[in-house]
């Protein structure tokens, strides 16, 4: 374990750059690899969860080179090229990439093993296994639909018409990514919007997909299978899940005056920047721009008097990954938060409702743990006391320790965060970015 204290160290000034966005850097090695010919792929995280995709394609027979200049060069198998991995595939604490590439084997001839960390290890995967059983994959997993599992794709795969029953954007993406070697139409209902990166990016590499609303305001997404993806170059936006981090900490942190450069503001990712203006935060957008058909901009936050407010269910899928950090903010809010329709937070690297709230209690916040979120009631502007002679438990959670990293740069004392090493996982520089916009 690698513990740390973070403590105040003054206003956030300046202009930093987040690093690239995880989701849309997943994407473009998987798309990558089943394109034929060569992809670009430029500002790509580097973190550990999307190395571990890399690698899964790598022993799928995809060719993938980082550049000496950043960049990275993917030479794909083509759509229904696979092959058979030698041996396991380990995800490490990554999610998005056990879920995605467990799609795209169901529809594939082959056999893959999927492992990974103690903490990806206790996620259940059966919400994806019900629907890409469907398709013709045979499943063996761990008690509990967990890992480690073993897919065996099927020969003869069969195009699915699929209703979310949760709003799942990994779930959808597992679907859509199994339907592109699929023959027929593979349709995904989505009562709920979840993020679209899927979405955008199958059409940017030429596969057939359409979307159109249902008659009860579902969106009903088609692709038509045996694609033929061809190679693009991509621009990857800075991820607006780590901005989030940056956001909070200059709204709280007294004086603070940060430009955040560079940050993708999809609408199905970018509800916490709302949420944040309508407590009362001052974040300005300057230089709006597009960028590889997603939108861009650099974000003006500066420290601002919080109010607290009742969080509106209907944005979680479009911020789900920021609630944590939303906690800290909420502790610092004149007034009380209250959320709402956070269960799908329970499955995440961690319990992150039950987590968070032990965290912040120790932090020195008030707060009230519900079923399906958290009810906060802030200092008024205030740092939190601080966790400084005991550290707080991030149970292997990146949001976590990020999350409590902020809360310690507005406290009085301090806060210990037990273990800063799964933070490597999807922001490899984020303390070095702390120490920039503070001028450490």
């Amino acid at each position: 374990m690698r513990p740390r204290r973070f403590a105040a160290q003054g206003p956030l000034k300046g202009r930093i750059r987040v690093p690239g966005d995880k989701s849309i850097s997943h994407r473009s090695i998987m798309l990558g690899a089943l394109a034929v010919g060569e992809t670009r792929v430029t500002g790509l995280l580097e973190g550990e969860d999307v190395l571990s995709t890399a690698a899964a394609m790598r022993a799928m027979g995809a060719t993938i080179e980082r550049q000496a200049n950043g960049d990275w060069l993917v030479a794909g198998v083509g759509v229904g090229g696979l092959l058979q991995p030698n041996g396991a595939l380990d995800m490490g604490n990554s999610g998005t990439s056990t879920r995605l590439l467990m799609g795209l084997v169901a529809s594939h001839p082959i056999t893959a093993c999927f492992v990974g960390d103690a903490s990806l290890s206790k996620r259940p995967m059966g919400r994806v296994i019900d629907p890409l059983s469907q398709v013709g994959a045979l499943f063996t997993a761990y008690p509990g639909g967990r890992l480690p599992l073993i897919v065996e794709g099927a020969a003869t795969p069969v195009p699915l018409t699929y209703r979310l029953p949760v709003a799942s954007a990994q779930v959808k993406s597992a679907v859509l990514l199994a339907g592109l070697n699929t023959p027929g139409i593979t349709t995904v209902i989505e009562p709920v919007p979840t993020r679209d990166h899927s979405e955008r990016m199958l059409r940017g590499f030429g596969a057939d997909l359409s979307v159109e609303l249902d008659s009860d305001g579902a969106r009903v997404i088609r692709l038509v299978g045996e694609a033929e993806l061809k190679p693009q170059t991509i621009t990857v936006p800075g991820d607006p899940s780590s901005a989030a981090f940056f956001a909070v900490a200059a709204l709280i942190v007294p004086g603070s005056d940060l430009v955040i450069e560079n940050v993708g503001l999809n609408p199905t990712r970018a509800a916490l920047f709302d949420v944040l203006r309508q407590m009362g935060g001052s974040i300005e957008e300057l230089d709006r721009r597009d960028v590889g058909g997603e939108p861009v901009a650099d974000l003006r936050v500066r420290a601002s008097t919080l109010t607290g407010i009742d969080v509106d269910p209907a944005v979680v899928p479009s911020m789900v990954d920021e609630f944590p950090v939303l906690f800290v903010a909420a502790a610092h809010a004149q007034g009380r938060t209250i959320t709402r329709g956070l269960e799908e937070l329970r499955v995440k690297e961690s319990d992150r409702i039950t987590v968070m709230r032990v965290a912040l209690e120790q932090a020195g916040a008030r707060v009230q743990e519900t079923e399906d979120g958290l009810i906060i009631d802030g200092t008024g502007g205030e740092g939190l006391r601080g966790a400084n002679n005991h550290p707080v438990a991030t149970h292997l959670d990146h949001r976590i320790a990020m999350s409590l990293a902020v809360a310690g740069l507005a406290s009085a004392a301090g806060v210990e965060v037990d273990d800063t090493r799964p933070i490597a996982t999807s922001f490899p520089v984020f303390e070095q970015l702390i120490a920039t916009a503070t001028g450490q």
